[in-house]
């Protein structure tokens, strides 16, 4: 059974011949060997470099890559790279798809995962919310999941409602696209309005910050338990899918979730992915069983064995990001924090100043990461009593055996994975606990 709902019907299947000219070729083929060369040498997984050398060979590869396939965009500011594996998880159950697993999520991460899958038919694409409008123009998404939008890398990004109205922009200029949207957050329903054919999901939105004022007219949103609304009359759409007693619903069918990945946050970004591969073409039953195999998105929720110690490994970026982590850590497990304020995190650290740092008060807690300074002299403000230490591992020794939360910002995360697999060659890993 096929949902229908504002006008979508299912994909038909995309044409399997693409022909590509010399110079893309050249180019692929160039790419290809140095994300390879970057591999063996140690210096990154070779995504990025590879895409930009195929890119500055030719400027026309992401176009001439993506043309024949369907392809989805995955964007907003938190949940991109959980949503964008649960739902190629799902496409996989009707054929190959080039995916950008590795998070890669702007131009040269996107041509790189479409050159190394040149016979998939379709895309999942995770695309940073600032790079969505040049990847769609490229790319001509069959579908657009816009999860939601907040304050991300401050020093980076402009204004959320800026963000929003940009989005908004590039949706209306891809009227076949179907765009899958966020109608718990005011940001997203302000872009996706402009979107001709939508498909609202009530995913939720644990993070409201962003959103007190109206993108449009700037008076102040309105919200009550299940409904917001602004005087000039944006307001929440009914939904086309929503989440009840675990469970992914809409009008003709209810589908256990039952997923492996801890948090009511997972739920939502497993409701989002249902949506876009029906979107797409893929049967419900089939794409609920396969959202419920992931168990380990690139590491995240990962367990890992270090002596007598269980880390559970958590990513956390932003103060939405932390919202939505704060109900997956264990009441009483003890907490290691890791910040780091590299470029892919962002410099400015003082969104750590709006996570609710409070509510951590009842466990053994140690700040770290190069960034630890800010994070303990944040804790002490909070009244929280903690341990500083910038060593990661060294941080580690000052906590106990047993379970322990590992919650770290991007490259603290990436860097921790790293120095983990070196100690033990390759870190044995557990199904996530919820």
């Amino acid at each position: 059974m096929v949902v229908r709902t504002s006008g979508v019907s299912p994909a038909t299947s995309p044409p399997r011949q693409r022909r590509w000219g010399w110079r893309t070729r050249a180019a692929v083929r160039a790419g290809l060997v140095t994300a390879e060369l970057s591999r063996r040498l140690g210096l990154g997984a070779g995504s990025i470099i590879g895409g930009r050398v195929t890119l500055a060979l030719d400027a026309h590869a992401l176009a001439r890559l993506a043309a024949g396939r369907r392809v989805v965009l995955v964007s907003g500011t938190n949940g991109k790279t959980t949503t964008s594996h649960l739902l190629a998880a799902a496409m996989r159950t009707v054929g190959d798809v080039a995916h950008n697993s590795g998070g890669s999520n702007m131009t040269d991460g996107a041509v790189a995962a479409l050159a190394q899958a040149p016979e998939a038919d379709y895309a999942v694409i995770e695309v940073d919310e600032l790079h969505l409008a040049a990847l769609a123009q490229a790319v001509e998404p069959t579908v657009v999941v816009l999860l939601n939008l907040s304050r991300d890398q401050l020093d980076r990004a402009t204004e959320v409602g800026a963000i929003s109205a940009a989005l908004g922009h590039a949706l209306a200029r891809h009227p076949r696209a179907v765009v899958v949207a966020n109608a718990d957050d005011p940001m997203v329903v302000s872009a996706a309005k402009r979107a001709a054919r939508t498909v609202w999901v009530a995913a939720g939105s644990s993070w409201l910050g962003d959103a007190s004022s109206c993108p449009r007219c700037g008076h102040t949103i309105t919200f009550t338990e299940t409904e917001w609304a602004c005087v000039c009359g944006l307001a929440r759409p009914t939904p086309d899918w929503w989440i009840e007693d675990g469970k992914a619903c809409t009008a003709d069918m209810v589908l256990p979730l039952e997923l492996r990945l801890p948090g009511q946050v997972n739920r939502s970004n497993a409701t989002m992915a249902l949506a876009a591969a029906v979107a797409v073409g893929v049967a419900p039953d089939q794409a609920a069983a396969a959202l419920r195999a992931v168990d380990v998105v690139a590491g995240r929720y990962a367990v890992v064995h270090r002596g007598a110690q269980r880390l559970r490994l958590l990513l956390a970026k932003n103060p939405a990001g932390w919202a939505g982590m704060l109900s997956m850590l264990g009441e009483s497990r003890p907490l290691l924090v890791i910040i780091n304020a590299r470029e892919a995190d962002g410099r400015d650290t003082s969104w750590l100043w709006d996570v609710p740092f409070e509510q951590l008060a009842t466990r053994p807690l140690v700040a770290s990461g190069e960034r630890a300074a800010d994070l303990g002299v944040r804790l002490s403000y909070g009244g929280l009593e903690h341990h500083t230490v910038a060593d990661p591992l060294a941080a580690l020794a000052a906590l106990p055996a047993g379970e322990i939360d590992v919650v770290a910002n991007y490259t603290a995360f990436h860097h921790l994975r790293r120095r983990l697999s070196g100690e033990s060659g390759r870190p044995r890993r557990r199904r996530a606990a919820g």
